[in-house]
């Protein structure tokens, strides 16, 4: 789906440059991680501001791109400047305190050594969920905007998938902000582990954002007449999968 620059808001812009900018300091982050050679918990120090910024990019770049799905307008409203604003504070606020402390060869997370950390720890939980409650109100948006006429195939997937986006990585966070993963190399690239690790049904959860909008795509695409019940059946597999890698997590 192209998204033409000249057609979209200033603050769609803005999101599409943040995310680039994430990008590039994702690039400069690896490029100096090849010579620092320092670990927190069996792993290099920069793999968790890597991820935080790679998160964050694709973040707002999605948020932009549902927009397109739904066919939306909302980003010309006032609402959408606001929701902008809450998702590049929150998100930047974790990046660079995280990126802060892996300079210190120093844990962002779980570090309650102090009080001033262990603080941070706590700003850094309500952060998070700010940051997907962002999404939550796109989707309030959309839905308001759109429910007169009656929402699309799409239109509904993007509004499912922002709103599981909020509840499922919601209710992992308090669960992963409760109970340290393993330590250690996991999984290549994403380095979690699939049992008693909470992090890949967090991974499920913040990537709702991506997955049920995609699918209602092909279910409004392949599945005719059916395409709505497809895409709740889908988003309802989608919630099965999150609850038995948490339920994993707790074994």
């Amino acid at each position: 789906m192209k998204l033409a620059w000249q057609s979209l808001s200033w603050p769609s812009q803005f999101l599409l440059g943040y995310g680039l900018l994430m990008i590039i300091a994702w690039s400069v982050t690896y490029a100096w991680s090849l010579h620092d050679h320092r670990l927190i918990r069996e792993v290099g120090v920069w793999v968790k501001p890597m991820k935080f910024m790679a998160a964050t990019s694709l973040f707002a770049f999605t948020t932009v791109w549902v927009l397109q799905v739904a066919h939306s307008n909302v980003d010309q409203s006032e609402a959408f400047v606001w929701i902008v604003a809450l998702l590049v504070l929150t998100s930047l606020f974790e990046v660079v305190y995280i990126s802060y402390q892996a300079s210190q060869a120093s844990a962002s997370h779980y570090n309650v050594s102090d009080p001033f950390h262990a603080f941070m720890f706590g700003v850094m939980g309500m952060a998070a969920v700010g940051l997907t409650a962002s999404q939550a109100w796109l989707a309030w948006e959309i839905w308001k905007e759109q429910r007169g006429s009656g929402l699309s195939v799409e239109a509904l997937g993007v509004v499912i998938g922002l709103v599981l986006t909020f509840v499922l990585s919601t209710i992992s966070g308090f669960m992963l902000g409760g109970h340290q993963p393993p330590a250690g190399q996991g999984l290549p690239i994403v380095g979690w582990h699939l049992y008693k690790d909470i992090r890949p049904a967090h991974f499920l959860g913040v990537h709702a954002q991506q997955w049920i909008p995609v699918w209602g795509l092909i279910a409004a695409t392949f599945m005719g007449s059916l395409a709505q019940i497809g895409l709740i059946s889908g988003s309802l597999l989608y919630v099965l999968l999150w609850g038995i890698a948490t339920w994993l997590s707790v074994q």
